[in-house]
Order: structure tokens, then C-alpha cells, then sequence
């Protein structure tokens, strides 16, 4: 994507009537305890996608059960345009976008606010062992988790990297987390499962080059 594309699309988020953006807000300005009540304006359930990118997953997902809340967040604007956008030219109502960094999840929403967390394809950190602590399935995550997810909430990892995969795994047992599903390769276990079947952009691009997909469930 040229330059001048990235800052048109960052300039377009910042005025899509289905974007957030929380950089430098004041503590009085933060949605917590909000989304339902000012925001989606009914009692609905809320999902979130986490490093949603183009946010394939929550369209997808908000165009299936309008009787819940989708929330992607990501913090890079370009990406999040594409799917602001197809929410936006599609009439969705029922999904927004987030930009923000997702480890200051727990300022901007509240206590059981949240029902059910979908992880679809982050960096898997696996360059440096300190970086651990960045994945999205490591224990410093999983407890900002627990601030705002609903007890027995559903957390969905889906991922092409086989040592996030493990060490989400790891992390669940360490925990003390209970694994709801899990399936090793998606597309030879469980080839007709409507919502592990919802392909993202880079989830399309893994397949092409031959990657195997797994997928988690898990309560915290």
C-alpha cells in the first residue's frame, strides 16, 4: 500500500462513524461500562476480535448473529479501514472498530462486560523468548482478560503458527484454564464447521502456502 494510500485511509477512520479511536482520551471520555447502554444502544451480548486486522472475522461474524456485538480491534488504521468500511457500505449496526493497543484492554471496558473473545491470527512473537510476554495467549493477557470477560466467557484462539498454538496450550494448563475444543488442523478435523471455516485475509494468504491451521477454545 503507497504512502499516500495509508494516510488517506487513516484520515477516512478517523472520521467512519463505526471507529473509536482511544490514543489520548481523558479518563471521563473512556466507553467503560458504556458499549451497551450509549453505544450499540441495546443489552446485547458483546464479542471481541483481538489483532482484528481487516477485521474478516468480526464482519463475518456481525453479518451472522445480529442479535449480538462485535467489536475488532487493532491498532493499525489502515487495516481497520477495510472493514469499517464494508460495515459501513453493508449497514451493519451491530459490529464497531477499536484502535487501540489491546494490553490497555482493561481501561475501556468495564467488569463482565465483554462475553466472548475471538484472537484470529496474531503475531506469534517467536523471533525473541522476552517477547513472549506479547502474545496475546500469555498469562499477562489472560489477566487483563479476566477483568472484562463475563465469567464462563469463550476465548478462540485460531492460528498458522504451530509454537503459539503450543504455547497457548502450556499457558492454559499452567493457568488452570479449562479447553473447550481444540482442533489440531481445521481444515482436515473439522472441515465443515461453519465458524472456524470464516477465512481473514492473511488466513487465505497462510492456506495458499500450504500452512496447517489450528484452532483453541478455553475458559479462563
Amino acid at each position: 500500500m503507497g504512502n499516500k494510500n495509508k494516510i488517506k485511509r487513516i484520515a477516512d477512520v478517523a472520521r467512519f462513524e463505526n471507529v473509536i479511536e482511544y490514543t489520548d482520551l481523558e479518563e471521563s471520555e473512556r466507553p467503560k461500562g458504556k458499549w451497551k447502554n450509549e453505544i450499540f444502544k441495546n443489552q446485547n451480548p458483546i464479542t471481541l476480535e483481538l489483532a482484528c486486522g481487516k477485521g474478516d472475522y468480526a464482519i463475518e461474524l456481525a453479518r451472522r448473529f445480529p442479535e449480538r456485538n462485535f467489536i475488532g480491534i487493532d491498532i493499525k488504521g489502515p487495516r481497520i479501514w477495510n472493514g469499517a468500511k464494508t460495515a459501513l457500505e453493508e449497514g451493519l449496526s451491530n459490529v464497531r472498530f477499536l484502535r487501540m493497543f489491546i494490553d490497555h484492554l482493561h481501561y475501556y471496558f468495564d467488569r463482565d462486560e465483554v462475553d466472548e473473545i475471538w484472537i484470529t491470527f496474531p503475531d506469534p512473537y517467536i523471533r525473541k523468548k522476552p517477547r513472549r510476554s506479547k502474545r496475546l495467549t500469555s498469562p499477562k493477557f489472560l489477566n487483563i482478560y479476566r477483568k472484562l470477560l463475563k465469567e464462563g466467557g469463550i476465548i478462540h484462539l485460531k492460528t498458522d503458527s504451530l509454537i503459539l498454538f503450543n504455547f497457548t496450550l502450556d499457558t492454559i494448563r499452567e493457568e488452570g484454564c479449562t479447553i473447550l475444543r481444540r482442533v489440531d488442523n481445521v481444515y482436515r478435523d473439522a472441515p465443515n464447521d461453519d465458524l472456524l471455516n470464516i477465512q481473514t485475509f492473511y488466513e487465505k494468504k497462510h492456506l495458499k502456502e500450504g500452512k496447517i491451521i489450528q484452532y483453541v477454545s478455553f475458559t479462563l
